[in-house]
């Protein structure tokens, strides 16, 4: 492998190893995904010209040693650390398991003392070997910006003073599941961008299958793990039907259906079908069967609504979200008419606030019942609120030509 995107590719990969040997060796999380950081770089910078070396997860930790070794030097206890740091050796030891050692790293950017919009890009610099320019793009801020509030998560992790390790058994559940939320906020994002020009980012949406399938390696009999996959792939899968050669948003039941992925979509029923035969079903389970009776449908018209309607209902049992209830009445207004989805938004509103998704439901829902006045409000409203400009392309040209269409006869 010697071109840039394979170094760039097995940089990623060797990340968490990296971080992992150095921050057991050091005792230092914080410091050593610093450390860690400036050896990506220069293997980025010196391998495409040099060649890879023999031992690149050596070489790798070998250098970040050093870094870690220097800045401790640097700092105020110079003596101290001085005399620790001679006691190291710069020779690399195998890092312990490189799975357990991304579960911990997931874990330590999870941590429950940040917020989503602090652990996604953590967990996209330390897990998924990202630099801070290419994670500051992603999310549309400056660089420094976006070095100022990893750095600020990284200081919340220290002041935390947990150690280097699974966190006690006790919390292992509740953390694993910030570390699937935050992948699945992670993939949310690639999948349909909350703003910018393009609809998805397709960079975010595949690192945070790659994560979720590092996770589900680690701890392979979680069904909600599986489940979460499983929602990614199957999702996934329709990627390439969803948007024309210009790029332009192509809802659901207008998709050419020949191009959505299969080997995916096999996959992915697998993964739920197991997952579910466990008997304790949680929401990514939940979501990923009502993916799976979506992508199992020959064409819009053959989907099963009414089973999607019964797991909808399930999942708002589970979660409560105002945002399941929306899709829920899409479901309800697919099986029992439109009236029927109009009928379950009243008062959803004051739940989501001034969401563009409820107008843009509520627009499709008027439409399918002829009030195409009502429609073209709401696709109006949508669109002036969505800040992704190919959904506010189509909501646009939605109102646009229902606007040019003749009222529908009512006797």
């Amino acid at each position: 492998m010697t071109t840039q995107v394979s170094t760039e590719d097995l940089l990623r990969e060797l990340a968490p190893q990296v971080i992992g040997a150095v921050a057991r060796r050091y005792g230092d999380f914080a410091d050593a995904e610093d450390a860690v950081q400036e050896a990506l770089l220069a293997a980025a910078t010196m391998w495409p010209a040099d060649g890879q070396p023999d031992n690149p997860l050596g070489w790798l930790v070998r250098v970040a040693s050093r870094r870690m070794t220097n800045q401790y030097r640097r700092d105020g206890a110079r003596r101290r650390r001085e005399e620790l740091a001679a006691s190291w050796s710069l020779a690399p030891s195998g890092p312990s398991s490189g799975r357990d050692d991304t579960l911990i790293l997931m874990f330590m950017c999870c941590h429950p003392a940040l917020t989503p919009a602090s652990a996604i890009p953590l967990t996209l610099r330390a897990v998924g070997g990202l630099t801070t320019r290419e994670i500051a793009a992603a999310f549309l801020v400056p660089e420094p910006t976006m070095g100022q509030r990893i750095s600020r998560a990284k200081a919340k992790i220290k002041a935390s003073g947990d150690p280097f390790t699974l966190p006690p058994a006790s919390q292992r559940a509740e953390r694993l599941r910030s570390v699937l939320h935050v992948l699945y906020l992670l993939f949310n994002e690639g999948y349909t961008s909350s703003s910018g020009p393009d609809l998805a980012r397709t960079d975010l949406s595949g690192e945070a299958i790659r994560l979720a399938r590092g996770i589900q390696a680690a701890v392979p009999d979680d069904p909600e793990v599986a489940g979460l996959l499983a929602l990614m792939l199957l999702t996934d899968a329709r990627r390439p039907a969803r948007s024309s050669a210009a790029g332009e948003l192509i809802p659901l039941a207008e998709q050419d259906r020949t191009r959505w992925d299969r080997s995916l979509i096999t996959e992915g029923t697998g993964l739920i079908t197991r997952a579910l035969g466990q008997g304790r079903a949680g929401e990514y389970q939940v979501q990923a069967a009502i993916a799976a009776l979506h992508d199992q449908a020959g064409c819009h018209a053959d989907t099963d609504w009414a089973q999607i309607l019964s797991l909808y209902g399930l999942l708002e049992t589970m979660t409560g979200s105002p945002m399941v209830r929306l899709n829920r009445a899409v479901a309800a207004a697919m099986a029992h008419g439109p009236e029927t989805g109009l009928a379950m938004l009243d008062g959803l509103s004051e739940r989501l606030g001034d969401h563009h998704r409820f107008h843009s439901v509520r627009a499709h829902l008027l439409e399918l019942a002829g009030d195409s006045a009502s429609a073209i409000a709401e696709f109006r409203a949508a669109a002036a609120r969505t800040t992704n400009l190919r959904e506010q392309q189509y909501l646009t040209t939605k109102a646009a030509r229902l606007a040019t269409e003749p009222a529908p006869f009512r006797p």
